[in-house]
């Protein structure tokens, strides 16, 4: 599917990453993905990203519409390259709801979200219109990771997560992926304690069994002018019928 080249601002956008044992994401992932490893683990999470003045390229900022969006998410490798594959998309957009997958790659499913960002400390809770997914997290930008993330400092994490602008995203077609590549004109990140967090994705035994997956850390960007381009889409053999390992 293709669009023309879309602009807006990230307003905030929160990556909320989790380690997950690299076995049981690779029954997750569609072939020919592969998990992208971080000292031997696993990099999963979910995008929490508030979009505004998203536009075609050439309309005045002022004629562009805004949305919060949620894209639970995984860091892989395929032939060379590197990206995301997100298998389930949230907006509170009707207009991204309806358009998704239609008019524009990337289907989601619409839910309500409620936010609270002052600018340091924020309170963010989604819950899909069909039950299937909550998203809930509270905490305040700070300066450095946490002691017990595996990544050795923010600007690990900031390089680890740079690369992985081109997404592919689940459709109706269990063979085919959308495909989407989010170019932010200024790459900044800055991390944010985390003071609860919680994914029902993350936490449901099917996907995830007891102590396979666990949440790592959190980064927040802010203002970042940004387009998305279009990706040719991907065959791909359904999840949980890869050989790879």
């Amino acid at each position: 599917m293709r669009l023309p080249v879309i602009r807006g601002l990230i307003r905030r956008r929160l990556l909320v990453n989790f380690r997950a044992d690299p076995t049981v994401v690779q029954r997750l992932l569609p072939a020919p993905f592969q998990p992208k490893l971080h000292k031997g683990q696993a990099i999963a999470g979910v995008c929490l990203i508030r979009l505004e003045q998203i536009r075609p390229a050439g309309l005045p900022a002022f004629l562009g519409i805004a949305s919060e969006n949620t894209a639970h998410r995984f860091a892989i490798t395929w032939g060379g390259q590197e990206g995301v594959y997100i298998p389930r998309r949230d907006t509170g957009s009707m207009l991204n709801h309806l358009g998704g997958g239609r008019i524009f790659p990337g289907e989601h499913h619409h839910a309500r979200f409620d936010v609270r960002d002052d600018g340091r400390d924020i309170d963010f809770t989604m819950r899909s219109d069909d039950g299937a997914v909550r998203v809930h997290l509270r905490g305040r930008e700070t300066s450095q990771l946490p002691a017990t993330s595996i990544f050795g400092s923010l600007e690990e994490s900031s390089r680890f997560f740079e690369g992985g602008s081109l997404g592919y995203s689940v459709t109706s077609d269990p063979q085919r992926l959308d495909g989407l590549t989010l170019k932010a004109l200024r790459w900044e990140v800055r991390a944010l304690e985390i003071e609860s967090v919680e994914s029902s994705y993350f936490s449901d035994p099917v996907f995830f069994p007891p102590g396979s997956v666990e949440f790592d850390h959190a980064l927040v960007m802010r203002d970042i002018p940004h387009e998305w381009h279009s990706a040719a889409d991907l065959c791909c053999e359904p999840a949980g019928t890869s050989t790879a390992g």
